[in-house]
């Protein structure tokens, strides 16, 4: 009797899973179940559209869509590499510092530094970083592939305030050369190619995307970056001064500088921007930009109470420069700057990035506190001395 029982149960159970089998399929393969649903509604579409052209992947008229979907493609990363590759260069450095020993005497020792280029002219022109060039003794340049055979670097000129240098090469025979680009038709989310010499790995690459556009980095109290580029692509120590590089092989940034500790965010100065630098060191060696001629720091609410200011906002001036704009203008120590031609100033940075975008002999109204009444001057800009 158990024995009948056991064998009904058997064809019971056999019965159900032939009658529900498809539906546990379905449950247990979800996706091999929508593949089918997708390729019963393609061959749906496909009936109902025989006059539809199939595009196959050697199809001209596929190629020219794909690209217009994806811009990368327009040059495959071997190409780009290969084609940007040759013109950057590794840039080694020798810096003399003062050092002391155990009893407090100086000594003199060689620092030596690493970083990247970007060859921008067959004349021999490089772009580069400030900061990987300056106070530099000894400056020697290295092609990729070319590494028994260096050639001295000159200083051109150089600009702190925007971490721009340009170097000169001698050079007899011909010299690869990057295309540059338009950085002012980037958009967020392009790809992102970065080439330069981490640690002194020559010709290291990295890919990612434009993270963002537009960013502001400061780089010491009352000095930043403006308009830069940030990018995932990975940017480690001796890729300054290396290359940014779009799909199509041109070069649309240099790159400068990362967050300590951070992953996928680095930056890179737009190259429009690198252009007119480049320019205006070559011509005159440095960047001429208007002074003011002050000294001074941020006024803030907590500051304003501990020294009963009359404001709670603005650039304090603590030192005015003798013989400068400031000083023939009426400007004087503890005056509070709160407006530049009737544009708010609320603290030090404002009123740096406001005489950033100003000309040389441009005359500025200030409107100022000093103590309790406010007044304006007019003051007449001038050219920053070239320490």
């Amino acid at each position: 009797m158990a024995k009948n029982k056991s064998i009904l149960a058997f064809f019971v159970i056999l019965i159900v899973f032939l009658l529900v089998g498809g539906g546990l399929s379905a449950f247990v393969f979800p996706d091999l179940a929508r593949v089918d649903d997708v390729n019963e509604e393609i061959t749906a579409n496909d009936e109902n559209n025989e006059n539809d052209r199939i595009l196959e992947e050697d199809d001209p008229v596929y190629q020219e869509e794909e690209l217009a979907r994806h811009p990368a493609l327009e040059k495959d990363l071997v190409g780009i590499v290969k084609e940007v590759g040759p013109a950057v260069v590794q840039i080694t450095t020798i810096r003399e510092t003062i050092g002391f020993d155990f009893f407090m005497r100086q000594f003199r020792q060689e620092v030596p530094g690493e970083g990247s280029g970007v060859v921008f002219d067959e004349e021999g022109y490089i772009l580069t970083n400030n900061h990987v060039v300056a106070n530099a003794r000894n400056i020697s340049v290295i092609f990729p592939g070319k590494e028994d055979k260096e050639f001295t670097g000159e200083v051109i000129g150089t600009d702190p305030v925007t971490d721009l240098a340009v170097i000169k090469i001698e050079c007899e025979e011909e010299i690869p050369v990057a295309r540059l680009g338009d950085s002012d038709t980037l958009q967020v989310g392009e790809v992102a190619v970065a080439i330069g010499n981490p640690f002194g790995l020559s010709n290291s690459v990295t890919v990612g995307v434009i993270s963002a556009l537009g960013r502001r980095i400061p780089l010491q109290e009352g000095t930043e970056l403006a308009n830069i580029i940030q990018t995932d692509a990975a940017i480690n120590p001796g890729n300054s001064g290396g290359a940014l590089i779009n799909g199509q092989g041109e070069v649309i940034g240099i790159n400068t500088a990362i967050i300590r500790d951070a992953q996928g965010i680095g930056f890179a100065i737009p190259i429009n921007d690198a252009k007119k630098v480049a320019e205006e060191l070559i011509q005159r060696g440095y960047i001429e930009r208007a002074w003011l001629g002050i000294l001074g720091g941020t006024v803030t609410p907590t500051i304003a109470a501990e020294y009963n200011l009359s404001i709670e906002k603005g650039a304090f001036i603590v030192e005015v420069v003798e013989d400068s704009p400031a000083g023939r203008a009426g400007l004087m120590e503890e005056d509070i700057i709160f407006e530049v031609n009737g544009e708010p100033i609320n603290n030090m940075d404002d009123l740096i990035r406001d005489l950033q975008g100003r000309d040389v002999d441009e005359v500025i109204t200030l409107t100022i506190f000093r103590g309790e009444e406010e007044m304006t001057l007019e003051v007449e800009l001038e050219a920053r001395p070239q320490e």
